[in-house]
């Protein structure tokens, strides 16, 4: 990831990203907000999974790994900061490049498997973090682990504490059976570990979007019988649509605008198969507040973007504000939460 910038895009994809990251690191550390406050619109506040919203626009997991620019991100103007994922232990992810722009397309493809600093640096940054917002905290396991189900349960143990959720990962497509996870006995095995770890944080669980129709079903039936607060639909996608750019044929997950069709049809089937029992929280191909407004309506109670931020800039979080209140007040609502579902 790296902020839209001609000399930032001639860089190395992953050397930009490290360095956008550094650059909020140090900015949060002045306390100067970048955009709009994360409360500018109250219309837009909402309650969800017993969590206080003060806007839905969330940054998803991935951007800062290691939780190193909290208190930047939240200067942007989110609602929520999802750092990680976390695992365990300290663990380099898999050999570089691994991160690739597909400029023509408003898309990137990696498979960072899980790079981050481990589960002890990434708690110590949250802990000391200045917050004007929501904090989610994404775990995951170590990719050689001999017990997977253990590593998400000690995650989610030290991470409940510190969190305002905590996010299951179980849907990167870079650790190799990672996805596994997501059905059958291993699903029901690994959420009753998991909620006996979180103690009274709220549990949210992310899938992949390239889940079949059994595959929605399986995992719906799982979280409502383990409690699981909210489903995070989805991280990136092994398909490939119709691309332009050569870095398409890469090896990876592909997210960004292309992943767009995909991840409303995935958003659509979980209101469905849910009925709209479970907070839903939508990802992928988000990059303006038409786009936003329209998963809101399809019944995500909150959206996340990632790959926007590189095409769109730092003033993507303030303008998506913005206009979302707009719409609302477009259309006759008074509080965002009246407009979950509405076309669903």
């Amino acid at each position: 990831m790296a902020f839209y910038h001609p000399a930032l895009f001639a860089l190395d994809a992953e050397r930009a990203h490290l360095l956008t990251v550094r650059a909020l690191k140090a900015w949060g550390r002045i306390g100067a907000p970048l955009g709009r406050a994360p409360d500018a619109f109250p219309r837009l506040a909402s309650r969800v999974a017993g969590i206080d919203f003060a806007n839905p626009v969330g940054l998803a997991a991935g951007v800062d790994k290691n939780g190193e620019a909290i208190a930047g991100f939240f200067g942007l103007g989110f609602g929520a900061v999802e750092i990680g994922t976390l695992t365990p232990r300290p663990q380099p992810g898999n050999p570089t490049p691994r991160l690739f722009r597909l400029v023509e397309d408003r898309a990137v493809v990696n498979r960072y498997g899980f790079n981050n600093d481990g589960l002890t640096t990434g708690l110590a940054h949250a802990k000391a973090a200045k917050r004007s917002g929501v904090l989610g905290i994404n775990v995951g396991a170590n990719k050689d682990s001999a017990d997977r189900i253990g590593d998400y349960a000690l995650g989610v143990a030290g991470a409940a504490p510190v969190a305002d959720y905590v996010t299951i990962n179980i849907s990167s497509p870079n650790t190799p059976g990672l996805r596994d996870l997501q059905s059958g006995a291993a699903l029901r095995d690994l959420l009753a570990a998991c909620a006996q770890a979180r103690g009274d944080t709220p549990l949210f669980l992310k899938v992949a979007p390239d889940l079949d129709a059994a595959g929605i079903d399986d995992v719906v039936r799982a979280a409502a019988d383990h409690r699981v607060d909210a489903i995070i639909i989805g991280n990136t996608t092994i398909s490939r649509p119709a691309l332009r750019s050569a870095n398409g044929a890469e090896t990876g997950g592909l997210s960004g605008a292309p992943l767009a069709p995909l991840a409303r049809q995935r958003l659509a089937d979980f209101r469905r198969a849910t009925g709209g029992a479970i907070t839903l929280v939508a990802v992928g191909g988000i990059g303006d507040a038409a786009e936003a407004y329209a998963r809101i309506r399809a019944g995500a109670s909150l959206i996340q973007f990632y790959t926007a931020l590189v095409y769109e800039g730092p003033g993507l979080p303030a303008r998506m504000l913005r206009d979302l209140d707009a719409l609302l007040a477009r259309d006759g609502f008074a509080h965002m939460a009246e407009a979950v579902g509405i076309d669903a």
